[in-house]
């Protein structure tokens, strides 16, 4: 059975000062970086073939301290804009709560976690889910068909569209998914069906 493992990127420099990042290229924090050990430590069991990631620093960052932490720096590397965080628009660069001051606390969670909202000038979850999943199915879920182990580092909301495709998480439901800086989700593809195994 093939493993698919998604790890959302270290702690990111905007992450840590609580800004909306989006597509803002901006790189990893100290504390993300020596995080790197401790977020490998939990992939060492599991045998990767294949890393997918976006063209973003701070998850490109991550794969090759991840890599080099595994002595794993020979394993393929495939960046694809799919990938890419969600587009926060107007909002990219602000502290998150003082656009919560600005517009309410409901509005700015309806823009961050529903499905259909989209930030000001930015992109819906249903348009990240709308890029992410075509990427997948064309190329990851190929290579688990293949019983290849794949590694797909990338950011919160690329995560989110490809786990409410993977787990068939409801349009209102989503708004309740998080995944932490440096966490991981691994499923396990079987005959085509896949399972959450471990978060």
């Amino acid at each position: 059975m093939a493993k698919l493992i998604l790890l959302r990127h270290l702690e990111s420099q905007w992450n840590k000062e609580n800004r909306f990042t989006g597509w803002t290229d901006v790189s990893l924090s100290e504390e993300g970086v020596k995080s790197a050990k401790k977020v490998a430590e939990k992939i060492l069991d599991f045998t990767i073939n294949k890393v997918y990631t976006s063209p973003l620093i701070r998850n490109k960052n991550t794969v090759s301290l991840i890599l080099e932490k595994l002595d794993k720096k020979y394993l393929p590397v495939f960046i694809d804009k799919a990938l890419d965080e969600r587009n926060y628009g107007d909002l990219q660069g602000f502290n998150k709560d003082e656009i919560k001051v600005k517009y309410g606390e409901e509005q700015v969670r309806l823009w961050r976690r529903s499905w259909e909202y989209s930030p000001p000038e930015g992109e819906s979850l249903k348009d990240v889910y709308n890029r992410v999943v075509p990427f997948y199915e064309n190329n990851i879920q190929n290579d688990l068909e293949e019983n290849t182990n794949v590694l797909v580092v990338a950011s919160h909301n690329s995560l989110r569209a490809l786990v409410k495709y993977l787990e068939k998480i409801s349009n209102e439901d989503i708004i309740n998914l998080e995944i932490p800086t440096g966490s991981l989700r691994v499923y396990e593809f079987n005959k085509g069906s896949i399972r959450l195994v471990k978060k």
